[in-house]
């Protein structure tokens, strides 16, 4: 395996856990930072004032470096900052391309992550200053990015440039991660399979949910949720939410059938409405079903709930294994 990344990072192991909103808390990624690996905690969109708080919750829980995720779709300038000011090990940038942001990073002395979803990005991303590269493919749950996949889009990103290069994107087992590995990544970015973990912070439904689909059974979505920001396309489990509104003709937002129906409240007691985007938490009442259940194409991998730190143990020691043995499969 490539240790540059590992130098770079400062890690053991080279699996990064994804920065899930809603579901990565810094229970889970302190846990998969403390088992060798690199956790990246969503703060974007929050006030610097809680950008400082979740690094240092983080920072209570391992002395080891994680990053922060930020959505270059929003004002950042604040939340960066705080970054810098806390002088957290590194950023993660995704969904757009700012030279201006991964300047200020490197210049706060920051190092920075960026998702792309093509050659032509990774290497606009590389020019501007990017230390790493994340290469997300369409398998991806959440939001997706790009639209080429994995096992296309590594190697084409390995190809063009020559800084490291992460794997995301339908990734949930040591074959996946040996296989990235293979086609020159240098890491893997892992979300779905920690959704199964016992840190993260979801619903139970969403959980079992996870536990029991088969890879054909998560749906990309050009604007089925309402994701709050406009052209975001994203990856979940097919639900009644997805089917009523496909047998209604897939209308677009505004004329879908049942919107603003309420289906849930929050912990805090606040609506969930049909098509909202909302990751539902432990504690969220109603129709978790009809719910955004987020999720990548390599959920049939994901079949117990296990510590995080277990979970990443298991995923290296089946790559190294794997990548041992390869030679004797020729």
């Amino acid at each position: 395996m490539s240790s540059d990344i590992r130098e770079l990072l400062k890690i053991e192991k080279p699996i990064l856990s994804a920065p899930m909103g809603g579901a990565a808390g810094p229970d889970l990624v302190a846990a998969v930072c403390n088992a060798g690996g690199y956790g990246v905690i969503p703060l974007w969109g929050k006030p610097a004032a809680q950008v400082a708080s979740g690094i240092e919750a983080v920072r209570a829980l391992t002395d080891r470096n994680f990053a922060v995720n930020i959505n270059l779709e929003f004002p950042y300038e604040e939340q960066l900052q705080a970054c810098i000011d806390k002088q957290v090990h590194a950023v993660s940038l995704f969904w757009g391309m700012e030279p201006e942001a991964i300047s200020k990073a490197k210049t706060g002395g920051l190092l920075v992550m960026a998702s792309v979803g093509n050659a032509a990005e990774a290497k606009a991303a590389e020019e501007a200053g990017a230390d790493i590269i994340v290469a997300q493919g369409w398998e991806a749950g959440g939001h997706v990015w790009g639209q080429v996949a994995t096992m296309a889009l590594i190697p084409a990103v390995v190809d063009a440039v020559s800084v490291p290069v992460v794997a995301a994107g339908g990734i949930a087992d040591g074959r996946g991660m040996a296989a990235a590995l293979m086609l020159g990544a240098s890491a893997v970015w892992v979300g779905t399979r920690f959704l199964a973990s016992a840190e993260a912070t979801i619903h139970d439904e969403y959980r079992r949910r996870i536990l029991n689909a088969t890879e054909a059974q998560t749906e990309w979505y050009y604007d089925l949720y309402d994701v709050k920001w406009p052209q975001a396309p994203h990856r979940a489990l097919a639900n009644s939410t997805a089917q009523e509104w496909k047998d209604a003709g897939s209308a677009a937002p505004g004329q879908r059938p049942n919107e603003q129906e309420i289906i849930g409240r929050r912990p805090d007691g606040e609506a969930v409405v049909r098509y909202q985007s909302y990751t539902p938490l432990p504690e969220t009442q109603g129709d978790v079903e009809a719910m955004s259940l987020w999720s990548g194409q390599g959920v049939s991998m994901v079949r117990e709930v296990m510590p995080a730190a277990q979970i990443v143990h298991e995923i290296f020691n089946e790559a190294q294994a794997l990548l041992n043995a390869a030679p004797s499969r020729l």
